[in-house]
């Protein structure tokens, strides 16, 4: 009989480890479900997590932080466990359903993540990053958007969203920003030579650089994404229209990860993006 540390025989699913600040909820969320199932039915056959994980080909931390939902289960570990354990696709249905859903928590869970990251690589295609707009640059976006009934609860929200920029020790940021961000004046040019300024300021403690709208085609012109990282594990966010995209899935975050770099690829070195940054600026400053 083995004893499994992470999983005493009496605790249930609100006894699990917390994840994004909140126990499992498999009633409401289908990847807390699936964790939950993992361990229920892991505990049933008297499986240890090194057990599972020689199932899936990892190793036992990956299988406790499953079940407890600090990872996503794949799609790919979930089919070989249906396999090992004659499941008939129980577990690739439930992962499957729960990728084609846009989950209301995902925003929420966003929040949480990013006040929680060490280090932080985003891509912006249309918007300077949330984390680093001005007041005006905010109101002025809200506006524009047309969607949000109270604006300025929206953008004091999103002011208090970025005092996590001043914990100790301090977030590690590396973001490139397609040229577009930088020249297309949101809120007028007075707005936006602000916040170019506020740009310039982050870059002495950030790495801020600009792809060229010269590079043409490029791996970023599908969409901003953010990957953050959080206990040591990396996310990734992906924008859209409305909610975005939580994934955890470590496959589809490296997929994220090369995208990334491939978009550094094309960047301006870090001075050369600083002088475009200031040349922009001061063409909107009269």
């Amino acid at each position: 009989m083995y004893f499994d540390h992470e999983n005493p025989p009496n605790a249930t699913a609100k006894d699990a480890a917390m994840v994004l600040g909140r126990p499992l909820d498999p009633d409401h969320n289908l990847y807390d479900f699936a964790a939950f199932e993992l361990r229920r039915q892991r505990r049933e056959r008297n499986l240890s997590l090194e057990a599972v994980g020689a199932i899936i080909n990892r190793d036992r931390s990956l299988v406790a932080r499953i079940e407890t939902g600090h990872t996503r289960m794949s799609e790919a570990h979930a089919n070989k466990i249906d396999h090992a354990w004659n499941l008939q696709g129980f577990f690739q249905r439930i992962i499957r359903y729960a990728k084609t859903r846009h989950e209301t928590e995902w925003a929420e869970a966003r929040i949480d993540l990013r006040a929680r990251a060490t280090h932080h690589k985003v891509w912006a295609l249309a918007w300077v990053p949330g984390f680093w707009q001005t007041e005006r640059y905010i109101h002025a976006m809200f506006e524009a958007g047309g969607s949000v009934e109270n604006v300025e609860k929206a953008v004091q929200s999103r002011l208090n969203q970025q005092e996590f920029l001043n914990r100790t020790p301090r977030p590690v940021i590396r973001a490139y920003l397609d040229q577009g961000v930088i020249d297309q004046p949101v809120g007028g040019s007075e707005v936006m030579a602000e916040q170019l300024a506020r740009l310039l300021d982050l870059a002495q403690v950030h790495t801020v650089r600009v792809v060229p709208r010269s590079v043409g085609a490029h791996a970023g012109r599908d969409g901003s994404f953010s990957i953050m990282t959080v206990d040591g594990a990396d996310v990734a966010y992906t924008e859209t229209v409305g909610p975005g995209r939580l994934i955890q899935d470590p496959a589809e975050v490296r997929s994220y990860a090369l995208w990334f770099d491939s978009i550094g690829d094309v960047a301006l070195p870090k001075n050369e993006s600083l002088r475009l940054i200031k040349e922009t600026m001061e063409a909107l400053t009269p």
